[in-house]
């Protein structure tokens, strides 16, 4: 599996018993990444597969294949989860709008999104001038264009690409 087409799903927490579950807390709010039978890979590329999960606090409880023990499950304490991206036509995942347009209210061009950076209240979309737009402002997707309907100020003293 190349590691360009994986997604960061999540990351392991502490293990909880003496039988090698882990804690694992989402980076994605589809808990659909975490069910039984999906193949997850840490950044060393190894693969694992998900034998069981279940809600568990604000987390999930989940158990993976190989991993038997607590102190197997200590091993892979604070590593990262990734998997391969969820297909589905009607959603627009995040990662899908990198490389996209900006267009604001008025119709201006402001630049292409490089990144997504996560935040707490929103994610923001991050443009090639380093502009921050929360998605909560996102209106529209459309032919590689991304329309936002931003409050005044967020373009403050940038022209509009050309």
């Amino acid at each position: 599996m190349d590691s360009d087409q994986l997604l960061e799903i999540g990351r392991i927490g502490k293990p909880h018993g003496l039988r090698g579950e882990l804690i694992v807390a989402l980076t994605s709010n589809v808990d659909e990444r975490i069910k039984t039978g999906t193949e997850i890979y840490l950044k060393s590329k190894k693969k694992y597969v998900i034998t069981n999960s279940k809600p568990y606090k604000k987390h999930f409880l989940v158990s993976l294949s190989g991993i038997k023990s607590r102190t197997e499950a200590e091993n892979l304490a604070g590593e990262l989860l990734f998997a391969k991206p969820l297909e589905d036509p009607k959603i627009k995942w995040a990662h899908d709008l990198i490389g996209n347009s900006v267009i604001d209210n008025e119709g201006n061009p402001r630049g292409l999104i490089v990144e997504i950076h996560a935040n707490p209240a929103s994610d923001l979309l991050v443009l090639e001038d380093e502009t921050l737009i929360p998605v909560v402002f996102l209106k529209d997707v459309k032919d590689n264009k991304v329309f936002v309907d931003t409050p005044k100020g967020i373009f403050q003293d940038r022209e509009p690409c050309e």
